[in-house]
Formats: structure tokens, sequence, C-alpha cells
């Protein structure tokens, strides 16, 4: 693959369903591969394949799509080399770009201008390795943390993460996950109702979100 060459399994214009930025009109690059095998994970079609695309031509995708904001996702994007220059190329174009990683990968390379989204796994992912740690150091207050809550005991071990004071940014988000209908048993799987009493009964500092684009177009409709 050449160096300004990038492997995207789709490109699409949507809205925000979740982070701080809910319900905003967003560019979603989905980047191709993934280094985790999330036993809860939705987008499991990118962890191979995708079309090679050119950094401009990325640009000239999206542009017809009027927005502001840019989210690069996957899969895993920091598994691509090119990712930090598409970020660059993508501001200069005036967008503001945010990027959903797992937080394995180092972050020492991002540019200081994107919104990091770090997914940290939990118990109930099978994934959870505690690589995620040596990256707060380059999290901003104005980065995201997320996590995704498949059980009681990822509550408890998020719960933990969050009072020990160890993140540095301002929004930690908590999801709910429950067993998709096609593959039931893979984990536990949480009540929505039944995290937002825990959120509240413990006094977390925590954004509640429930994946808004799946209410709005079902699981698995991605945008529009």
């Amino acid at each position: 693959m050449a160096f300004n060459d990038l492997l995207i399994t789709e490109i699409f214009h949507s809205l925000q369903g979740e982070t701080s930025l809910v319900g905003v009109p967003f560019a979603f690059i989905r980047m191709s591969g993934c280094n985790l095998r999330c036993t809860y994970c939705d987008s499991s079609y990118a962890f191979k394949g995708g079309k090679r695309y050119r950094i401009s031509e990325v640009i000239h995708y999206i542009r017809p799509f009027q927005v502001k904001h840019v989210l690069l996702t996957g899969g895993e994007p920091l598994l691509q080399r090119q990712t930090p220059t598409l970020i660059e190329s993508l501001s200069l174009e005036n967008y503001q770009v945010s990027i959903e990683t797992h937080g394995e990968i180092s972050l020492s390379k991002l540019p200081k201008n994107v919104r990091i989204i770090m997914d940290i796994k939990t118990p109930s992912s099978g994934m959870s390795r505690g690589g995620f740690q040596k990256n707060f150091q380059f999290l901003k207050p104005t980065d995201e943390v997320k996590f995704v809550i498949a059980s009681k005991e990822d509550y408890l071990w998020a719960k933990t993460l969050v009072l020990s004071s160890q993140i540095p940014t301002q929004e930690i988000l908590f999801s709910s996950a429950v067993p998709a209908l096609n593959s039931p048993g893979s984990f536990p799987g949480i009540e929505i109702h039944w995290l937002a009493e825990k959120i509240l009964q413990d006094r977390l500092p925590v954004r509640l979100q429930i994946q808004l684009h799946k209410y709005i177009w079902g699981p698995n409709r991605q945008g529009i």
C-alpha cells in the first residue's frame, strides 16, 4: 500500500450517536483493521477488507456532506500509519476531527487539535488488557473516555477506575450493551435503566449515552 493510501471500510454522512456531540451531523470515516476481538463489537465487518483511498480522495468524498465535524473510527484507526497525516489534512480543510481508539496503541503521534475518544475495554469485552493506561498522559481535558458496560462486573470495574482520579478528561461516557439477537450469551448484558439508576445511586461524574443512531435507524443502519 502506498504511503498516502488508507484502507477504509466505509465513508458516510450521519448524526453522531454518542459522545458529548450526540445529535450533531458528522462525516464518518470507518477505517479497516483491528487487533482486538471484543465480544460486544458491533462493527466486526471492518476487521478485514476495505477500499484504498488517497487522502485527497477522502476529502473530495466528504465535501458534499457540508459538515464541520469528522470522526475517524474503525476498526482501529491507529493501526494505519497514515492516520495522523489524514487528521492534519482534514484540519487544514477546517474540519473539526475526532478519533475513536481503544487506547492500546500509542497516542503520542496524534496532532494536538484532534479530539480523542478512548474506548476503554471492560472485562466483558474479553480484551481488557490495561494497555490504555500508558496513554492517559496524552489525553487532554477536552478529550473523552468511553466505557461499554455489559455486566455488573464491568460497572464495578469502570466505577473503580473513574473514582481513582486517573482519567484526565472532563467527559466520561457510560454505554449499556445487550447481546445481539443473533448471538445471545456472548456476554451477560445490562439494561439501560439499571445502569442509569446505578450512576445516580453512586453519584458518578459520568455521562450516560444510548447510541442515538440505533434508536433512530435500528441496529444495522449506520447513516443516511
